[in-house]
């Protein structure tokens, strides 16, 4: 591919050759008009999908291919509730007989779990939803919580012979699911558990694949023998027999219409002494015996068993940040499309400019295509490193555990909330086209709402994230030498004296800003560590939950965007390819300066910038979106999602779609196209 100029060369003007003298109604214009405006590639769009993939790179291509040449993926919209559930399944168990998701990818390669979720994500939000219960949270937790007598059920996981569902949130216990009220009693009589719901609070809610399809359910409950309780464990409990009965003493309501993502059949699920076998308790870590003795290999209170048997929730967290970063994605490429090809009001008074000419438009989606790069290569960065630390003979890695979770939570959380952000700022630049169900940002605004609350609401994941750093920075502080001490607190009582050293501040200046992004995480937290030093627990609460939430929130954030920085910094600067590098570090210098404008008062107050490089920021902010914008629809080639797989109308040939009557259906649309 002939490479005609760099990006350092590209003008912050728009060219002039995208000039249109007038628009026809021809299609063909569309795809002319897509051409002019990335006329002279300066990277290899090929190359860029390699970089972001980061592994699995014959799996995307093959489910990429898979997703964009069999119809049976085209998005159908005016649908009744019941055949939509029953696409959602059989486009899964489409997935799964072609082998793009196992639940054994845990044990070799859980990288490829997560590429197999990004690419769902982009088709059919609800279909990638019954996957991640599927093969993570049912799948994952039954495979590594599990032992050879639960060798059957993992068996008929990959074949959707098993279907599962994920029992752990209650009506009255979600984020606190620890004080579960469902219970698994052991009766030595009869060598059986009595799973039970006492309270309607203790029903399990939001079950996903549980009102229509799953046929188990790990049920999580309080272990209860001999009037001792043991903590949480997970139990297999069959809900349905194999003609799709609902087994007895087993409760199912179907909880119905939801704001989006119908195709998945949630339900709230109840027991009534529902009895089976002791050998359905998931046994690896503890363990019942005949006589009822209870054992168990997990270290320390009731709390830690179960963090150890909900551990698949930080996979799970990964998996929903992949499914958002996909539709992040396709917003973003979905968007560019149009706005490249939808002529408005020009120089000549004619509707011959492009909105992408526009700065209006170009303020608005340059940022976000640029945090949806740097999320995605910090996110694969994190799937390295989880997939490293949860296999088994591995060679020793250096990531803690608490590490892990504190990544885990933070990228949940971060690319839950851009989702939302792309999607709903990607749907009104595009106009009311954005506001046709086939266009696909309406699914993906209803679908960002999951992404912010599903396996942890964002905001109490940064308080996850604030626990877990406080911890660690608590084993540091009685640790420090009396002057590594000094000069912590030297960082947190005089920022101005230290960390300015007399600059204005640079949006340009990489180095400095990753400095200063540091040092606001360590002079946040400093600053939380010492209100909470000397509290009792009545104290700490209070002062946790009912008076410096702010200070939690806003030290996690920064705990979370200095962590996306470093790793994205790592691979741009040290392992991207030398013809991605100038495009890639601009969309990261564009990132930084996006970050330090949403906390510019914190900058400002704490002496880092002053309000000259504050007012000096907003420039180097237009000269970067001026300089991406030319390369945006290459980068949104880079993502390596078809045309097929996008299937919204404005980001293909929405004249063609536009000249006949399909009542916003896609079907007579692909079968003129393709």
């Amino acid at each position: 591919m002939a490479l005609s100029r760099s990006v350092s060369a590209v003008s912050c003007r728009f060219p002039p050759s995208l000039l249109i003298p007038r628009f026809s109604s021809s299609s063909s214009d569309l795809q002319n008009l897509r051409d002019k405006w990335n006329a002279n590639p300066a990277f290899d769009p090929k190359k860029m999908t390699a970089f972001l993939d980061d592994a699995n790179h014959e799996q995307h291509a093959k489910m990429r291919k898979f997703l964009s040449t069999d119809k049976f993926f085209v998005p159908r919209y005016d649908i009744p509730l019941a055949e939509e559930r029953e696409l959602a399944l059989q486009r899964l168990r489409a997935l799964c007989d072609n082998g793009f998701i196992s639940v054994h990818f845990f044990s070799t390669n859980p990288t490829a779990v997560f590429a197999a979720h990004e690419n769902a994500s982009i088709v059919d939000g609800a279909m990638a939803t019954k996957m991640t219960v599927q093969f993570n949270l049912f799948g994952g937790t039954v495979l590594k919580l599990g032992t050879a007598r639960h060798k059957q059920v993992i068996d008929g996981i990959d074949s959707l012979q098993n279907i599962g569902c994920f029992g752990l949130s209650e009506l009255g216990y979600g984020n606190n699911a620890v004080e579960m009220e469902t219970t698994a009693t052991y009766d030595k009589e009869t060598k059986e558990f009595v799973v039970h719901t006492p309270t309607v609070l203790g029903q399990k809610y939001w079950i996903t694949n549980g009102a229509i399809h799953a046929n188990y359910m790990v049920v999580f409950a309080q272990l209860m023998i001999d009037g001792v309780n043991n903590g949480i464990h997970g139990v297999l409990v069959p809900i349905r027999d194999e003609n799709g009965n609902v087994m007895p003493g087993v409760t199912i309501h179907d909880m119905g219409y939801k704001m989006g993502l119908n195709g998945i059949d949630n339900a709230k699920i109840s027991f009534d002494n529902v009895r089976v076998p002791r050998e359905n308790l998931l046994n690896k870590e503890s363990e019942v015996n005949e006589d009822g003795e209870y054992s168990t290999t997990i270290d320390g209170s009731n709390r830690a068993r179960f963090l150890k048997v909900a551990d698949q929730l930080l996979s799970g967290r990964i998996c929903i940040a992949s499914m958002s970063q996909g539709a992040s994605k396709a917003c973003l490429a979905i968007a560019l499309r149009y706005s490249a090809t939808r002529l408005t009001v020009g120089p000549s008074g004619k509707s011959d400019f492009p909105i992408l000419g526009y700065q209006l438009q170009q303020r608005a989606l340059m940022p976000l295509l640029a945090k949806t790069y740097i999320y995605d290569i910090a996110l694969k960065s994190i799937q390295s490193m989880y997939a490293k630390y949860s296999l088994p003979g591995r060679d020793v890695y250096t990531v803690s555990h608490r590490e892990i979770v504190m990544m885990c939570c933070a990228i949940k959380a971060i690319t839950g909330w851009h989702i939302n952000e792309a999607a709903t700022i990607s749907r009104e630049r595009c106009g009311g086209q954005g506001y046709l169900a086939a266009n696909r940002f309406g699914p993906a605004i209803a679908g960002s709402h999951s992404s912010m609350t599903a396996e942890g609401d964002n905001s109490v994941l940064m308080q996850k994230v604030a626990t877990e750093y406080l911890a660690d920075l608590s084993t540091k502080l009685r640790k420090s030498t009396p002057i590594a001490l000094a000069g912590l607190m030297f960082n947190a009582h005089a920022p101005g004296l230290y960390h300015r050293g007399g600059k204005a501040g640079s949006g340009r200046d990489i180095s400095y800003i990753r400095n200063i992004l540091r040092i606001r995480e360590q002079l946040l937290f400093l600053e939380l560590a010492k209100k909470i030093k000397d509290c009792d627990r009545k104290e700490r609460f209070a002062l946790w939950a009912e008076q410096e939430q702010d200070l939690v929130q806003h030290a996690a954030r920064a705990y979370s965007e200095k962590l996306i920085s470093d790793l994205c910094y790592e691979k741009i600067y040290e392992r991207a390819d030398v013809e991605l590098q100038p495009i890639l570090k601009k969309l990261y210098n564009l990132y930084l300066i996006t970050v330090l404008q949403d906390d510019i008062g914190y900058f400002i107050s704490n002496n880092f910038i002053t309000r000259k490089g504050a007012k000096a920021l907003k420039k180097d902010f237009n000269e970067l979106v001026a300089e991406i914008a030319p390369h945006s629809l290459n980068l949104a080639n880079g993502f390596g999602i078809t045309e097929e797989m996008l299937s919204a109308p404005i980001a293909r040939d929405w004249v063609t779609f536009n000249s006949y009557d399909n009542a916003g259906e896609m079907k007579e649309f692909e079968d003129r196209v393709r």
